[in-house]
């Protein structure tokens, strides 16, 4: 009916794919109408677990949908070549199965068509729900234009084949079926054409999956046996609904450590595993190990050999390829050619899920007596698959009565409202909102909900989110120059929560009084945040390094403090200078504190020689050996030293004056 190609959003530039119908059906307004309505209703979601919609229109007689591209594969096509996946992989996927028929069924839609041919798996690891050309407004059972029946053989709740009615729980029935084939390679019910098909879906039960590969978990049959119910009323009502109990069997699930799978959560999850169970996959990926699509955490299940179990049946795809094909046929026709032997009583018989009405008994004509072998045969297969799914779906609807039609609600504060009205409506649970507060908690968070969290709801209910508007803001008022308490006083007047009180030096602002805020006056801040302040201490203490003991204990006095002065071992520096404080400078200081400092005594001293009277070369001589620096001063004619200074004792390297002169000295 349509070729989908793979294109280019010049606009974008971005891959897309361009669905594009058969030009020769575009005089059909039937089939236009469905195609136009599959981008309308795909439009109407926005979920990450169906294929968006980008476009739609049409260019003279040919009709397009543009939508996202999805590079992988579909889940026939990985069926196909693996025949069957583990019970993880298969319980993995239909959680995007039903997220995004969830997100359909929640937008008053229902899929219609739900099959592998159209779950696609994403190079990313994703799941996503297509074609959602057949897609119809849930709001009551919607029966088709003429009693048509609509959709994929393999796939069709009774009551679509019964009167062509469809809504929410036709989708649950069909991901059901879909469950059943996955975890057993095979189609519950297979004959020699699709309406062949179709009719035991109104007449048979689909059997338990154990039956088919024994070992498998009774809570992997109870999934089935729930979704698969042939009274609609027995179903979940809805995609969210099955959603959750596949989570609480799903989370319950360990990963295997032995030949057989290890129970826990007192779900028994025993099954005989292929060679390959060993290998746990991190894609959706073909036996030669090639990266196709999808990604997953859960070990695959190979075709069976003879010697590690069962042999599988051929899988209904390769013998009757027709069954997996989307039919639109009348529902009369069906009636005509496959009588009901008392499953169903037509489309007369069904209203909507009012009920069944049963026929006394089987009609016994010549058609019966050629059919009645087949029949025996058929029931008789079926017949203990059959017990273990009545008495599964019993336990079921006890649980259901008992705690299954109740929702505990979820602690959602703090998440974001739109996520939070998400996880409700995964529950089975509507939501609205509530009048907004102001609130410590982001603007859009959950403060709280109605029911509180942990109340048990029926399904259906409605919750009440009370969302945060975030916190009050307020100006920070300018409190510098005041003290402390008087400043401390005003942020309270302004509704604000004074905060850590900080000391700084400051030579210019008075002890006690504020220097500034933090954040600084006249921000916008949260009423719910402190305001911290910053104390002036007066001025901070000097740095005494370098001076003179005599000039910082000067310097002290007048600050009202003390110095103690505490000498050096030895040092290079001139006698009494300041080596180091403590405290360091600009330490806040306040009288009668006392600051302790630590001084040279002086470098050691040499006697400096006597060179009086000596030519000078000599008297250079002898202070340069005794480790003195010179400097000669002419004051008259002649070469000998009159005098020299100092004379005291000094440190090496002191420089020693030579006066020159000497017919004025006397020699």
């Amino acid at each position: 009916m349509a070729t989908v190609y793979l294109g280019t959003d010049t606009r974008l530039d971005r891959v897309i794919a361009i669905k594009i119908a058969h030009p020769e059906l575009s005089d059909d307004s039937e089939f236009v109408r469905r195609f136009i309505g599959e981008a309308r209703s795909a439009a109407l979601l926005s979920n990450p677990n169906v294929v968006g919609i980008y476009d739609q229109g049409s260019d003279g007689p040919l009709h397009y949908i543009a939508m996202e591209y999805v590079a992988g594969r579909t889940l026939r096509e990985l069926l196909t070549e693996r025949r069957r996946l583990g019970a993880r992989e298969s319980l993995d996927i239909m959680t995007g199965v039903l997220s995004g028929l969830a997100a359909a069924h929640h937008a008053g839609l229902a899929h219609r068509d739900v099959k592998p041919e159209n779950v696609l798996l994403t190079a990313a690891g994703g799941v996503k729900v297509a074609d959602f050309g057949l897609a119809r407004s849930v709001a009551g059972a919607v029966q088709t234009k003429g009693g048509m029946i609509i959709g994929t053989a393999a796939y069709l709740a009774p009551e679509q084949v019964a009167g062509g009615l469809s809504d929410a729980r036709t989708d649950v029935y069909a991901a059901g079926v879909m469950l059943f084939e996955m975890l057993t390679g095979i189609q519950p019910h297979t004959g020699g054409s699709p309406l062949a098909v179709a009719y035991k879906h109104v007449n048979d039960v689909v059997p338990a999956p154990s039956s088919v590969l024994p070992g498998l978990s009774p809570a992997l049959d109870a999934l089935v046996a729930m979704a698969t119910s042939r009274d609609p009323e027995l179903r979940p009502s809805n995609a969210g609904q099955f959603l959750r109990a596949i989570l609480q069997v799903r989370n319950g699930q360990v990963q295997p450590s032995t030949a057989q799978y290890a129970p826990t959560g007192g779900a028994d999850w025993t099954a005989e595993p292929d060679p390959s169970d060993g290998y746990q996959p991190s894609r959706w990926e073909s036996k030669s190990g090639i990266v196709v699509a999808g990604a997953s955490a859960l070990p695959s299940l190979g075709p069976q050999s003879s010697a590690s179990g069962p042999i599988l049946p051929v899988h209904a795809s390769d013998e009757y390829p027709a069954v997996n094909h989307t039919m639109i046929v009348p529902a009369s026709g069906l009636a005509a050619d496959y009588p009901d032997p008392g499953g169903y009583a037509g489309a007369a018989g069904y209203s909507g899920g009012a009920g069944y009405s049963r026929r006394a008994g089987y009609s016994r004509g010549a058609r019966y007596s050629r059919r009645a072998g087949r029949y025996r045969s058929g029931r008789m297969l079926y017949v203990l698959p059959g017990v273990v799914a009545v008495a599964l779906v019993v336990a079921l609807l006890a649980w259901w009565l008992a705690a299954g039609r109740y929702t505990t609600i979820p602690a959602l504060r703090g998440v974001l409202a739109s996520t939070a009205r998400t996880e409700l409506t995964n529950l089975g649970l509507h939501s609205r909102l509530g009048t907004g507060e102001h609130n410590p908690l982001a603007r859009g968070d959950v403060i709280s909900t109605r029911p509180a969290t942990g109340a048990k709801v029926a399904n259906g209910s409605t919750v009440t989110i009370v969302v945060s508007l975030g916190p009050v803001i307020i100006e920070i008022p300018d409190v510098s120059g005041q003290p402390l308490a008087q400043a401390q006083a005003a942020l309270r007047q302004a509704h604000l929560t004074p905060g850590v009180v900080t000391p700084m030096t400051s030579s210019s602002v008075p002890v006690g009084d504020v220097i500034f805020t933090t954040p600084r006056a006249y921000t916008s801040w949260p009423q719910d945040k402190p305001v911290g302040l910053t104390e002036s201490v007066g001025p901070g203490l000097p740095n005494f390094v370098g001076s003179l003991v005599a000039a910082a204990q000067a310097t002290a006095a007048a600050g009202g403090y003390t110095i103690n002065p505490v000498p050096n071992g030895t040092g290079a520096q001139p006698v009494n200078t300041i080596t180091s404080q403590s405290p360091p400078a600009n330490t806040p200081i306040r009288p009668g504190e006392v600051v302790t400092v630590h001084f040279s005594p002086g470098p050691p001293t040499v006697a400096v020689p006597n060179v009086q009277g000596m030519h000078v070369h000599q008297a250079i001589d002898a202070l340069k050996e005794a480790g003195f620096l010179w400097t000669v001063s002419q004051s008259g004619p002649g070469d000998r030293v009159c005098s020299y200074s100092p004379t005291s004792p000094q440190p090496t390297g002191t420089t020693i004056t030579l006066s020159i002169g000497g017919f004025f000295c006397g020699f």
